[in-house]
């Protein structure tokens, strides 16, 4: 409930906290300006003590995820330990197996089968991965909510941000390259076309919009990020005299919705487009004419997330009514398929390159579901804190940002790989909205971004060990 509020209200808020009926001009509102002026001043104050209360959350928040890891710390070793108590007991032909109550009915063969034991788990010990921090892109004037990678080949991505617009990124140079003005609202969401140079963002305008992504490469390159990372400084868009090309026009407008737009995809192919709404409804669009084919009904409440598969023509969406569903436009009759599984809010469902799709929900779970079966999950991941948009590598890592600014990786079995660090010098300072992998690029191979309006550029790389 409380995610939902602040994803409710940030979409309805300005880039400086203040709710748009506030930021009209003077010719679009009555409300006398000392009044303004006072209202103003009342809400920079409301500002600065929740920034302190934020600050001593975040500070509580952290001394209680280092108890909860040393917890978990000692529960594993007491696993592992109950493990060892099992006792093999042979009689002639017959075998059996039982599980010893207490220290007193060990025996002597305990302490073999405890070597024994140790190597089996160990066989099956999940591969681990160093995470680092190797970037920070930083300019957007509000929360970030969506982050994506260029196609492969493109040392590129892109990211959607509740101040309104979209921007295409320099990997290398650390810079946004391209800047998208063309929403009158907070921009939800945004996807590279899969093989030309054109992007799709969804927003709080009810629209979507398909626009030119093509950039100038031979933009000033400016400072570069890992001076800007050492240094501590965080360098607004335009600053430094390198100002991003501005984008106003799209090329085509996608309307039809009488709600936000909260997501929107590109069908395989890159000749459709799949938008979710909050109207409760996802529409499917011809990209070159604009028109709307199909409108997609049957959920019972807002749509939150839209995703379309790699390959088929196969779509899934989201929605706060606890379900997502699979629609399948292989056939000329569309079908669909209703998963449930989730008690909340589902934020987010994709695909897997296995033809699995993961969904991520409000009620702390992450679930993975084969599209040819889906009366029950194959597994499910356990935990903390709130889901938001989930992200899938091809070789099957589950990348799961949090509310709490988490960000921790998962396989398709639920096996837990590793968490992404989160210190006051690295992670995110406030709840993590999206993440992209890009396993393309050798130096950076995925991105997260949060409501503390930065983007992180990270290596994730298995263990040398494993």
């Amino acid at each position: 409930m409380k995610s939902s509020k602040r994803r409710l209200q940030a979409l309805t808020e300005g880039s400086d906290g203040l709710p748009n009926y506030i930021k009209m001009d003077d010719s679009e509102t009555s409300i006398p300006p000392v009044l303004r002026s006072r209202l103003h001043d009342l809400f920079s104050q409301i500002e600065k003590e929740f920034d302190l209360l934020y600050a001593e959350n975040l500070n509580l928040q952290e001394k209680i995820d280092i108890l909860s890891e040393k917890l978990e710390r000692e529960s594993n070793i007491g696993d592992r330990q109950n493990q060892d108590f099992i006792e093999f007991e042979t009689t002639g032909k017959n075998s059996k197996v039982k599980l010893a109550q207490s220290n007193s009915q060990k025996v002597k063969a305990s302490h073999k089968l405890r070597v024994q034991t140790s190597k089996i788990v160990s066989s099956f010990k999940a591969p681990t991965y160093n995470c680092q921090l190797v970037r920070e892109f930083t300019g957007h004037k509000d929360g970030i909510w969506d982050v994506s990678s260029a196609r492969p080949g493109q040392a590129l991505f892109g990211t959607a941000s509740a101040d309104h617009t979209a921007c295409v990124w320099s990997v290398e140079w650390g810079k946004c390259l391209l800047q998208y003005t063309g929403h009158s609202g907070s921009v939800n969401s945004i996807r590279f076309h899969p093989t030309r140079d054109i992007a799709l963002t969804s927003s709080g305008d009810n629209t979507a919009h398909v626009w030119q992504a093509a950039v100038n490469w031979d933009l000033p390159r400016g400072q570069s990020s890992e001076e800007e990372l050492e240094g501590g400084g965080e360098e607004s868009l335009g600053e430094g005299g390198d100002r991003p090309e501005v984008l106003r026009t799209p090329l085509t407008e996608l309307t039809g919705h009488i709600g936000v737009v909260v997501a929107a995809d590109w069908l395989t192919g890159g000749d459709h487009v799949i938008t979710a709404s909050w109207d409760r409804t996802a529409n499917l669009y011809d990209v070159e004419t604009g028109d709307c084919l199909q409108i997609l009904t049957g959920h019972d409440h807002e749509l939150t997330h839209a995703s379309a598969h790699h390959s088929s023509r196969l779509v899934v969406t989201a929605s706060r009514d606890t379900t997502f569903r699979l629609w399948d436009f292989r056939e000329p009759i569309h079908s669909v398929s209703v998963f449930q599984g989730h008690t909340e809010s589902v934020t987010s469902a994709v695909f897997t390159r296995e033809d699995k799709v993961v969904s991520g929900s409000d009620d702390r779970s992450v679930k993975v579901w084969d599209v040819r079966n889906m009366r029950s999950a194959l597994a499910t991941i356990r935990s903390d804190s709130s889901v938001n948009r989930v992200g899938v590598s091809s070789t099957g890592l589950i990348a799961i940002p949090h509310d709490n600014r988490q960000v921790r990786l998962f396989d398709l079995q639920g096996q837990r790989l590793a968490r992404l660090p989160r210190s006051s010098r690295q992670g995110h300072r406030r709840m993590v909205t999206s993440v992209a992998w890009a396993e393309d690029l050798s130096n950076i191979n995925f991105f997260s971004c949060g409501f503390d309006r930065r983007i992180l550029g990270w290596s994730i790389q298995p263990s040398k060990e494993n």
